[in-house]
């Protein structure tokens, strides 16, 4: 039986944090879909067209890895292609107080969605999405946090 996963998460944008975690996974999975959720209530940085597209571009020769846009929630986005394993990475303990809470509605949805927590490696402990968005804001190189030069992108909209 083939084993996949979603790495679910707004991915805005994906860090290298994240790339460590779907890296570390493919040991594990036999596929993993990066699910990029559409929050109707967040504005995005980057969109998210942009961010599947440049996703997809890290893992073009990795075909058992790839990136989707999705909406609605993640347990039946699961179901819909077929994944039993839902992958998060935690990088601290308020991480696995909000993913626990997380985990247990989706195992309500889905009951055959068993969930698999990797601990963020310690030298990108620090890295979160926010940050990235704040030092690129404003005006910072962001470089050494994302897997991809923020220039591919084209034009950010402005905040």
């Amino acid at each position: 039986m083939k084993r996949t996963a979603i790495f679910p998460g707004s991915f805005d944008p994906f860090t290298n944090g994240h790339l460590d975690v779907v890296m570390r996974g493919s040991k594990m999975f036999d596929e993993i879909i990066i699910a990029i959720g559409n929050n109707s209530s967040k504005q995005r940085y980057i969109p998210v067209d942009k961010m599947v597209e440049v996703i997809n571009g890290i893992f073009k020769d990795q075909p058992h890895i790839r990136a989707e846009a999705y909406k609605g929630l993640t347990a039946e986005f699961a179901r819909e292609v077929g994944a039993t394993f839902l992958l998060r990475g935690l990088r601290n303990t308020t991480d696995f107080e909000y993913e626990n809470t997380i985990a247990q509605a989706n195992r309500h949805i889905n009951p055959e969605l068993e969930t698999v927590f990797l601990i963020t490696s310690p030298a990108l402990a620090a890295i979160s999405s926010t940050i990235i968005r704040e030092i690129h804001r404003f005006g910072g190189n962001v470089d050494d946090f994302i897997p991809f030069r923020i220039s591919e992108i084209g034009d950010i909209p402005a905040q």
